[in-house]
């Protein structure tokens, strides 16, 4: 139940940054110049790295591991969301 749960947040995480980086914010085109040149690449890949270590924790039992990703996509959210709806 926990990998299923980790996954789906994983997959809320995945469609949230997409949301955000087509968005056109002005915040997104203040971002350091090495972000642009690695472009989306690297953003998804260290979103991808949470959710395997995420997915690995839950596989173990460790609850920490999925009280940690539960809180990373909290933040996550929080941060979207006033990203989206233009509040920062």
């Amino acid at each position: 139940m926990a990998i299923l749960l980790t996954f789906i947040l994983g997959v809320a995480n995945f469609a949230l940054h997409g949301a955000v980086m087509e968005c056109g914010h002005p915040l997104i085109g203040r971002m350091p110049w090495f972000y642009h040149a690695m472009s989306r690449r690297l953003s998804l890949a260290v979103e991808f790295l949470m959710l395997f270590a995420g997915m690995l924790l839950a596989a173990q039992g460790e609850v920490w591991g999925l009280l940690g990703y539960i809180a990373y996509s909290a933040l996550n959210g929080v941060a979207g969301w006033l990203i989206l709806t233009r509040r920062v």
